[in-house]
C-alpha cells in the first residue's frame, strides 16, 4: 500500500456544514477511487502567506490515505481541481520510514 497526504486549503468564507460537506466529498472522491482514509487532520483558520483569490485566511485540512492504485491520486486530484470551495490542494506520496 501506498500512503499519501493531501493538504486542502477551503475558504473562510464557507459555513461550518459546508466545509464539513467539502471535506466529505474529497473523502468521498478518494473511496470512489479506490484510496481508503487514515486520518483527517484539521488546523484551523490560519492566515494565508499571500492574498488567493481575494481571501486573506482559509481553513486547512490535510487528508491521509492509502491505496495501491496508481492514478488514485492523480483521479482525485482532477476532481478536487473544479471544486468551487477548494482554493489550493497538494497532494504528496509519504515516504516509507
Amino acid at each position: 500500500m501506498n500512503k499519501y497526504e493531501l493538504a486542502v486549503v477551503v475558504s473562510a468564507k464557507l459555513e461550518d456544514d459546508e466545509r464539513a460537506a467539502t471535506v466529505e466529498k474529497v473523502k468521498e472522491q478518494i473511496a470512489r477511487f479506490g484510496g481508503t482514509v487514515t486520518a483527517v487532520d484539521e488546523w484551523g483558520k490560519k492566515r494565508l502567506a499571500y492574498e488567493v483569490q481575494k481571501m486573506k485566511e482559509a481553513f486547512y485540512y490535510f487528508v491521509q490515505f492509502e491505496t495501491d492504485n496508481a492514478d488514485c491520486p492523480n483521479s482525485v486530484e482532477k476532481q478536487i481541481r473544479i471544486m468551487e470551495n477548494v482554493i489550493r490542494f497538494l497532494c504528496v506520496k509519504k515516504e516509507e520510514a
